[in-house]
């Protein structure tokens, strides 16, 4: 049996996966089964003026509409809906019970889109004229952009100086602006925030998996909250592509700690109980905005995607979502580094493969627990609705979120 596979990143670690399996690599103008390619590439194949269609043994590491999730100003948007129509139902609470009380939908900061929501952020903001709000563009990533104010005056001179009124017409360029998280759970003096890896593999039904080997960011520069570290990013931004350029970066550990260092750490420093409940929280948020987006997303059987979850805990261990990457970097900056994001693509490649090994849209996309590797099931909405026994391991696993 012959696969092959064609991608369009210079990524050793996705050449290097697949050649372990045997799989043979081609160019995209030839047979492929298997693509590993960049968004601007799967939005080109899935035009309506590529005339491209894919056969029964093709799939892709993208979703056609991913941006649903992986754009600030979309992500807001589907977020804010969905909370709506939970609120509709009278259902915010309903599936899990009494046991619940700690669930919530306010997993992202108070945030607007400017400029159309420019009128709303002013009135919010003067609820609380001390605040500290974050600015992002919408279209960009690895911190591109932001920059911190904890005034409206500031936000005016930036929209003089940048020529951009906030004046829908006449801008280019979207941002979100956020409440900024002021009292974040802080190690060693410093701000992090967790890089988690989900992968879906279907929207309708909702089926999605966490890898087990997360990380935390941390910054350079200790915690400072006052206005003269307001323009420090390296204070307050985790992306390594900005504290990498910092004159305190180890290139050693590069910044980073393991997700389940961080969770030895808070067990021994706040306790085990309430350390369980951060990560179930987790868990959930991620959930539930991949739920938040299902309905819009473009769902297509030839489709898989491993999103980057960018994920800020506060003081209280409360946890927040910040943004969610559709294509994570996969770049190593350090040999632990290289070793994760190898395991990653080569579980992601066991799950999203039946046991044949070789592609085919018609699998009902449930894998053999063995397939799981370092991922844990979030939620398989086919699974939920099957008896148990009706498969080889769901009578192994307790779902959380039924």
């Amino acid at each position: 049996m012959r696969v092959t596979f064609c991608t369009d990143l210079d990524k050793s670690v996705v050449v290097a996966n697949c050649e372990r399996r045997g799989w043979i690599q081609v160019g995209p103008d030839d047979e492929w089964n298997i693509y590993w390619a960049g968004t601007q590439t799967c939005r080109s194949l899935f035009s309506v003026d590529s005339g491209y269609r894919m056969n029964d043994n093709q799939i892709i590491n993208h979703f056609p509409n991913h941006y649903e999730l992986s754009r600030k100003d979309l992500l807001v948007k589907n977020i804010k809906r969905y909370r709506r129509d939970l609120e509709k139902e009278g259902s915010l609470l309903a599936e899990r019970g009494d046991s619940a009380k700690y669930l919530y939908l306010d997993f992202i900061p108070i945030t607007f889109v400017l400029p159309a929501d420019y009128n709303m952020f002013v009135e919010e903001y003067r609820k609380t004229p001390q605040s500290t709000w974050i600015m992002k563009p919408c279209g960009r990533s690895q911190g591109s952009g932001i920059f911190l104010i904890n005034k409206l005056s500031k936000l005016k001179k930036w929209s003089r100086e940048a020529k951009t009124p906030f004046q829908q017409h006449l801008t280019k360029e979207s941002y979100v602006i956020s409440k900024y998280i002021d009292n974040p759970l802080l190690i060693g003096g410093k701000k992090f925030d967790l890089r988690l890896y989900v992968l879906v593999t279907s929207f309708r039904p909702l089926k999605a998996y966490q890898f087990r080997l997360g990380f935390c960011r941390f910054c350079t520069v200790k915690y400072d909250s006052s206005v003269a570290e307001l323009d420090n990013m390296y204070v307050h931004l985790t992306n390594v592509s900005v504290q990498k350029h910092g004159g305190e970066y180890n290139s050693l550990h590069g910044g980073k700690l393991s997700v389940q260092n961080l969770r030895l750490h808070l067990e021994s420093t706040r306790g085990k109980d309430v350390t369980e409940t951060l990560f179930d929280q987790i868990s959930w948020l991620i959930i539930h905005s991949l739920k938040a987006v299902a309905p819009v997303i473009a769902t297509d059987r030839h489709c898989f995607e491993c999103y980057g979850y960018d994920i800020i805990i506060d003081n209280k261990l409360k946890p927040w979502l910040i943004e969610v990457n559709a294509s994570p970097s996969l770049t190593s900056t350090t040999a632990n580094d290289r070793i994760l994001k190898h395991k990653l693509l080569n579980n992601i490649f066991s799950l999203v493969t039946p046991p044949s090994g070789m592609p085919d849209v018609r699998w009902n996309k449930i894998p053999t627990e063995d397939a799981l590797g370092d991922f844990e099931l979030l939620i398989d909405e086919d699974l939920i609705n099957l008896q148990e026994g009706d498969n080889h391991y769901l009578a192994k696993n307790s779902f959380k979120w039924k």
